[in-house]
């Protein structure tokens, strides 16, 4: 699963470099790609050999720049359904009953699953960012209580504006041979249809610090999985040397020399080859929270066998135990939703190319755990041997808990509930969207 997890942020870097100088191309499709791909490649080194303080500091000021974005979309956007935009016309709903809310129906639903989860993908982030925070313990659960809220007006509200404008059968939407096509950001489109000048260069402009801002918490999460890897022994040793600030430097170099295959791209052969580099990691996300999802469930199971109380953890999860079986469960459906249209895709007959792009790295992943498991001879571990205790911080849970809530106390109300700065940049980062998830949720003939 680590390996897993590290792949999934080491293709995104070089697809997102690839989005970026797409994304210039909006406003002069003269330059060549490549020219683009070297410039925000180079940005996003410089940010990551800063350090942990130079990636939280950049991360912060792109989502304080995406959280305006999108609240300021929302607003025009439901100007313009109201019939306020320049061309006065009204939408409402309609888009939802003509051409439809679900093209391809139950299929078509399915089909988006995984593009979807790209969107979702990455609040697991705020784990390795807490980390390296000072008290991760009073910064990550104030952090991770915003997540459903996040979610919801930064996802559901803005995609579900982006519905009522952009009918799925605009001519203008990316298709299935353009994936990182940002030039026809449904975003951009239902601005421009409005009739409404300059604002959609605004829009395209937050879109390509968003893809930015993927690349680099990519890079972030790639390098710090990896240097856990090999402390555990599971990647080569030397990906482990963090330097005296904190840097896993031959991670990120290795992880920052992928990103040079975003110029494949320029390349006749770049489409294939991208399609398949994301095949390594397209289902990568479901395997992530359903492990995520399972190892809560068996580390529950193992505190209540070997006599711990729930009063001992210093934060619980909201829904607890259930929350967990209901997400694991939901993640071995998506499973199923994606295995069902990778073997009958949509508009055409089975065929092996088109099921193992869509379906490619659910094999790579059991194969690799049986591989693991036959040539470590690892076991299975009981409930009553899981080790608890390893790497866990004597305190005083009745202490802190007290001095925390004198703390908070001394607060001003707002910011009672406002996460800490850098926990804030990294859950922002994937909970406001990585804008260019939700464009590519959003757009295309299946919203």
């Amino acid at each position: 699963m680590g390996w897993n997890y590290a792949m999934q942020w080491l293709v995104v870097l070089p697809l997102e470099l690839t989005a970026a100088g797409i994304t210039v191309s909006y406003w002069n499709s003269s330059i060549n790609v490549g020219v683009f791909i070297t410039i925000f490649l180079v940005c996003i080194v410089a940010i990551n050999f800063a350090g942990v303080r130079g990636y939280g500091e950049a991360e912060f000021v792109f989502s304080i720049i995406k959280v305006i974005a999108v609240v300021g979309f929302i607003i025009v956007g439901i100007v313009i359904d109201a019939g306020g935009g320049p061309n006065g016309q009204k939408l409402g709903s309609q888009t939802w009953s003509n051409p439809g809310a679900f093209a391809n129906g139950f299929k078509g639903v399915c089909s988006v699953f995984v593009t979807a989860a790209f969107a979702f993908a990455g609040t697991e982030l705020v784990g390795l960012a807490a980390a390296e925070c000072d008290n991760p313990r009073l910064t990550l659960p104030r952090a991770t209580k915003q997540v459903f809220w996040r979610i919801t007006l930064f996802y559901m509200v803005s995609l579900s504006i982006v519905g009522c404008l952009v009918p799925y059968t605009n001519p203008q939407l990316l298709n299935a041979t353009s994936s990182v096509d940002i030039k026809a950001s449904p975003f951009v489109i239902a601005i421009e249809n409005a009739g409404i000048a300059v604002l959609p260069s605004i829009m395209n402009a937050v879109i390509l610090i968003s893809v930015l801002s993927v690349g680099n918490s990519s890079t972030y999460g790639s390098t710090r999985t990896m240097a856990a890897l090999a402390e555990i022994g599971q990647a080569p040793a030397i990906m482990g040397y963090i330097d005296k600030k904190g840097r896993p430097l031959v991670s990120l170099a290795f992880a920052l020399a992928l990103g040079l295959l975003a110029y494949i791209n320029i390349a006749p052969v770049g489409d294939t080859v991208f399609n398949w580099l994301l095949a390594l990691s397209g289902l990568s996300s479901f395997f992530t929270w359903g492990s995520i999802c399972y190892a809560h469930i068996r580390f529950r199971r193992a505190w209540h066998v070997q006599g711990y109380s729930i009063e001992d953890i210093p934060f619980t999860a909201a829904f607890g135990v259930i929350g967990s079986w209901i997400g694991l469960i939901l993640n071995i459906l998506c499973l199923i939703a994606q295995f069902y249209v990778a073997l009958f895709p949509i508009g055409g007959s089975p065929n092996a190319e088109s099921f193992f792009e869509s379906y490619l790295a659910a094999p790579i992943v059991l194969v690799s755990f049986l591989f693991w498991k036959f040539f470590k001879r690892t076991r299975f571990v009981r409930s009553h041997e899981v080790d608890l205790v390893s790497g866990r911080r004597d305190m005083n849970l009745k202490e802190l808990r007290e001095q925390e809530r004198q703390e908070k106390l001394a607060w001003s109300k707002p910011y009672r509930y406002y996460p800490s700065t850098t926990i804030t940049g990294q859950l922002t980062n994937y909970c406001t969207g990585s804008i260019v998830g939700s464009v590519r949720y959003a757009s295309g003939e299946r919203f």
